[in-house]
């Protein structure tokens, strides 16, 4: 049938050297031949028999509501929840399972019904997943399901016993040193093999890990996995593995590598990493391929996905010549009075190598750092009395070639709360009033010292609804403003909802349309953003959210943000991790590892959908780690872990505007101390580097 090419705008069919688009109804993630071809979408399971007729394999997956806004008018449709992996059974191919990131998937028809297997952990984050038959105690082989969590290993089911239930495998697993748990796994491969020893065909079970390039096959008797080899990067990604002859062939930053199994060492292969190549430019934006056997160089089909690591500097923002490349500062809205105050930030600038400004213009209690000119935005709005001349900002600041990034505070706006009597707030589904969250409950005493009674302490938040097209429209009309008056880029901030409360189980959403999930209503308002801002759109994440593959708790879900925004900024502070987390010996390079992996994972998270820009950390907390290290050098490894890693600018953070700490931008410089990771033996930037030889 010719090559397939699996792209982010749909399907192409190579024949006679020339790519033909055969189907355009999503992103293409992954595409499997058995006796009909099979693919992973963006928009849920989709089969063919003959690549001209395409029929979706759904029933019984989940779906969101989305809200699309139309001349004014709402209009709903359903969208498949994003399925992570599909894996098929190497006995019968009608048995298929597929996964979210917090619920798995088990048919038995080819995809025609779907039954969950629930999920094995408490919180989402699912990478991939392998179905086969494995030995029961008894040396019985029973239908067995695996699925990779980004936090809890490797989990298997057996869903044909009675009681079925998920089992955590995290023995054997590399994790990063003072870290207890496996590191994420990004890939899982079912071989079957004939075993001269036992007389019969067995399967195996090759796994791979994300962040830390080892591979491992899984000692299935002992529950463990057992290492195979270690590449000497400190930090590559294995992804997209399969097995030819003796050797484990895989996709890595800017080519494809191999493990000789025999001799348990990693090679380097040119040949095919240009062939390869070659045929994934073909077209653009190719995220997965099949190569038939007939045109293979290693005379066998080959299905391979997560392409974008090939060209993992490349970012597919329609804004990437315009967001790259910013080394940022962010100012105090209430300490950038154009004239001298403004100028002592500049000249911070000019003298740090920085080029870029970030500033709220809609802050942490919703009101405008500036003088709104929209009509429409000033039904809602109300301006500090700290408010900047926003012109006069504009002028300095472009009169010094500043690129101008503007803060916007999305759903945490006490002003909007408090609008129309609290027509926008979230509700307390109780008492009917604008809800608040209850930080705890303190005594009351009377005036002999008794206890008479309790009060509640609320936190200093006040969420408005989510789901509320209003909130959406008023948001995004002020960013719209903000574009036309001088700024380059928007960054959304508290693109969530609460977290926080003793009375969160109260909340109750009165916007919510009938149907629509907390996912959804993020999904909607960031397309809203999306198609009505004509401007680079940035979002600001937490640190573990970053680091991580689980939007838990915040619904700060990377994957889902990325096809939205232009850039995502990660808080990578080390003073809010834990004091012990990355600080082994020597325990003074801790800030200069959390961005140096830190940054890398995000992105690799992202794929390269979206250009990560992570926030330093310029301020000084009172914990253990601080109180021993703040200093300069604190901040400055900062900007080498994020150069080495991925080198895409950064961005200062003192909420203070004290900038005392920091140090001129080290551009292409020696690292000045002693530090394996840094070493330049290894690639630099370890995503990006122009060196691609594995050691």
């Amino acid at each position: 049938e010719g090559t397939l090419l699996g792209t982010k705008t749909g399907l192409y069919q190579i024949k006679n050297n020339t790519p033909t688009l055969i189907w355009e109804n999503g992103e293409v993630l992954k595409i499997i031949h058995t006796d009909e071809w099979i693919f992973l979408t963006s928009n849920g399971i989709f089969a063919s028999t003959d690549l001209v007729t395409f029929e979706d394999r759904n029933k019984g997956l989940p779906f969101y509501k989305i809200k699309k806004i139309v001349d004014n008018q709402k209009q709903f449709a359903e969208q498949v929840d994003a399925l992570k992996d599909l894996a098929i059974h190497p006995e019968n191919p009608k048995i298929m399972v597929t996964t979210t990131k917090d619920e798995t998937f088990l048919t038995y028809d080819a995809g025609k019904s779907w039954k969950s297997l629930g999920f094995s952990a408490k919180t989402n984050g699912a990478k991939a997943v392998a179905v086969c038959n494995m030995p029961n105690s008894a040396g019985t082989p029973i239908l067995t399901v695996f699925l990779v969590h980004s936090i809890y290993g490797l989990g298997y089911i057996h869903p044909e016993i009675s009681s079925p239930k998920w089992i955590d495998i995290t023995g054997g697993f590399e994790n990063m040193p003072s870290i207890s748990y496996p590191d994420e796994i990004s890939d899982l491969l079912t071989v079957q093999k004939y075993d001269e020893t036992l007389g019969k065909v067995v399967t195996e079970l090759y796994v791979a890990q994300t962040y830390m390039p080892c591979i491992y096959r899984l000692n299935w008797a002992a529950k463990r996995g057992e290492i195979l080899g270690k590449d000497t990067e400190p930090l590559s990604t294995i992804e997209s593995i399969f097995v030819s002859g003796n050797k484990i062939v895989y996709v890595r930053p800017s080519g494809f590598g191999s493990f000789d199994l025999p001799t348990q060492t990693f090679e380097n292969n040119p040949n095919f990493t240009q062939e390869w190549k070659a045929l994934a430019s073909r077209v653009e934006n190719t995220q997965c391929m099949f190569i038939p056997e007939n045109t293979s160089s290693f005379g066998q089909a080959i299905s391979l996905n997560e392409l974008w690591l090939l060209e993992p500097n490349k970012i597919y923002s329609s804004y990437i010549d315009t967001i790259d490349e910013k080394k940022a500062l962010y100012i105090p809205a209430g300490q950038a009075t154009p004239g001298e105050d403004l100028q002592k930030f500049l000249d911070i600038m000019s003298e740090n190598k920085l080029n870029t400004a970030v500033i709220d213009m809609k802050d942490d209690y919703g009101l405008l750092r500036y003088v709104s000119k929209d009509d429409f935005v000033n039904q809602k709005a109300v301006s500090s009395m700290y408010a900047i001349d926003l012109d006069a900002f504009v002028k300095q600041c472009k009169q010094d070639d500043i690129y101008l990034v503007a803060r916007i505070v999305v759903f945490k706006d006490r002003n909007l709360w408090r609008y129309g009597g609290g027509k926008y707030a979230i509700k307390d589904a109780y008492s009917g009033k604008s809800w608040q969250g209850i930080r705890r409950y303190n005594d009351v005493l009377d005036e002999n010292g008794n206890v008479i009674g309790e009060e509640a302490e609320y936190y200093d938040e006040h969420w408005v609804d989510p789901y509320c097209e209003d909130v959406w429209a008023y948001n995004v009309a002020i960013a719209k403003e903000l574009i036309s008056r001088g700024f380059d880029e928007i960054q959304f901030d508290y693109i969530r909802f609460p977290t926080d409360g003793l009375n969160l189980s109260n909340v109750k959403y009165t916007w919510r349309d009938s149907g629509m999930e907390k996912e959804g209503a993020l999904m909607s308002f960031l397309a809203y953003a999306r198609e009505n801002i004509d401007a680079p759109i940035g979002i600001d994440i937490y640190g573990a959210n970053g680091w991580y593959r689980s939007g838990s708790r915040t619904g700060q879900d990377v994957e889902m943000l990325a096809n939205y925004v232009d850039v995502i900024c990660p808080m990578f502070y080390p003073n809010h991790f834990e004091n012990n987390f990355l600080a082994y010996p020597p325990e003074v390079e801790r800030p200069y590892r959390i961005y140096f992996y830190g940054s890398y994972r995000n992105s690799v998270i992202a794929r390269n959908k979206v250009l990560i820009r992570p926030w330093l950390q310029a301020f000084y907390l009172a914990v253990s780690y601080d109180k021993k290290y703040y200093n300069e050098d604190y901040v400055l490894r900062q900007v080498y872990g994020t150069r080495d890693s991925i080198d895409n600018g950064y961005m200062y953070w003192n909420n203070s505007g004290r900038y005392d700490d920091i140090s001129q931008d080290p551009g292409n410089g020696t690292y000045p101390w002693q530090n394996e990771e840094a070493s330049t033996k290894y690639r630099k930037p370890a995503l990006q580097g122009p060196n691609n030889t594995q050691n």
